[in-house]
């Protein structure tokens, strides 16, 4: 018998998500005879214990009898149980400072950690994740932003709303006025981003049409790395080698921010890559841009004027370019900042219950029964006490 335990979220500001649902623990127990899942009771999880309890899930506050344990956001060094194999985002495979005790405590307690976030195919893309839910969210606090900055509609923040369905729900019957988006990245989060656009039938344009014509409507056009950098020496676009050395590459965004009104980005950020954008830049007369919500939310990042990151219940700030600090959000001469960086945590009923068909279909079987494709094996940051071969990179980190 393999027991599985679903942790209560530790980290505060509680996170609501969780990464399997009620009906999904039974799922888990028909799909893997010999299998057992325990659910240890929560007061801030999105699915309320009473759920678990009436399909006849065994609700425990002592998981020492499960092997393996299963959450969402990083687990609280003094709530971790030692010998187990934890899955869950440890945020440490960037050297993350404020998780290096975390590091350091799972190797003294001999753990076993599989990272969420390492969890990739062969060609290396990612298995499992909650970027499209960022992206949704991302976008729709873009538009509520424009709404209001400029007094034209009002619209609640995901998070007041029940689900995504409610959400949508305050568009029906809405024309939204003429602005112009520009929406960067091509992963989860940016085609996250981009299915909002699209059920919201805002018009989509070419890079061309964007920066050449007039509309009086609602526009956005869809960015990709190979939009907005180039090679220094004008060589022909190579993603791999961008990636690589993105120190020989600059940004030639100029031309969309001299043209848009709001900038969604959701790109994927790494040290050396140069910013979209310097702050003299943003204090030039032809910088358009009045409404940024920065989904990735990375500090450095590509943007100068994400400075912090906010939190669900407070998640706006201005930016005064001139001044180059933080000011009110929505006053005149203001670029109007979004950077939460735990967007999912929005519309939690439909990030987990997405999350867990993922869990249970791309990564159990190879957790359970066996990892033929190396899946588990290759996104094990550490076990017996060590950093496995992949993750030795960490060793000056935890040292």
């Amino acid at each position: 018998m393999i027991s599985i335990g679903v942790i209560r979220e530790g980290k505060k500001p509680y996170d609501k998500r969780t990464p399997l649902t009620p009906a999904q623990c039974v799922s888990v127990m028909q799909f893997f005879p010999g299998t057992k899942v325990v659910v240890q009771p929560s007061g801030h999880r999105c699915f309320k214990d009473e759920e678990y309890a009436a399909l006849g899930i065994e609700l425990n506050e002592d998981l020492s009898a499960c092997s393996i344990l299963l959450g969402v956001k990083e687990v609280p060094v003094d709530q971790l149980l030692p010998n187990k194999t934890y899955l869950f985002f440890s945020h440490t495979i960037k050297k993350q400072a404020h998780n290096r005790n975390l590091l350091r405590e799972i190797l003294k307690q001999n753990i076993r950690l599989v990272d969420y976030e390492t969890l990739v195919w062969e060609a290396g893309n990612r298995i499992i994740g909650f970027g499209r839910f960022a992206g949704i969210v991302g976008s729709h606090y873009a538009l509520l932003m424009w709404g209001r900055k400029h007094g034209l509609y009002s619209l609640k923040a995901a998070h007041e709303c029940r689900d995504m369905a409610e959400m949508l729900a305050q568009y029906e019957g809405m024309n939204l006025p003429p602005m112009r988006i520009v929406l960067c990245g091509d992963g989860r989060v940016g085609h996250g981003a981009l299915e909002l656009l699209r059920k919201l039938k805002v018009h989509q344009v070419s890079q061309e049409e964007f920066l050449y014509h007039d509309y009086n409507e609602a526009i956005y056009v869809h960015l990709r790395s190979e939009d907005y950098y180039a090679h220094r020496d004008g060589r022909f676009w190579d993603k791999s080698d961008f990636y690589k050395h993105p120190e020989d590459y600059e940004s030639v965004f100029k031309p969309f921010y001299q043209k848009a009104d709001i900038m969604i980005n959701g790109v994927f950020w790494k040290d050396g890559i140069a910013p979209f954008f310097t702050h003299e830049e943003m204090k030039g007369a032809d910088f358009r841009i009045k409404v940024i919500s920065d989904i990735t939310c990375d500090i450095p990042g590509p943007l100068p004027c994400t400075l912090r990151s906010t939190v669900i219940g407070n998640p706006f700030y201005g930016y005064n370019p001139m001044l180059e600090k933080e000011v009110e959000p929505f006053l005149p001469n203001v670029i109007d900042m979004q950077t939460v960086a735990n967007l999912p945590c929005e519309l939690p009923v439909d990030a987990s219950m997405e999350f867990g068909e993922q869990l249970i279909r791309h990564v159990l079987p190879s957790l359970l029964v066996e990892d033929s494709e190396h899946i588990i094996a290759n996104a094990t940051i550490a076990q017996d006490g060590k950093l496995t071969e992949k993750f030795k990179y960490l060793e000056d980190f935890v040292a």
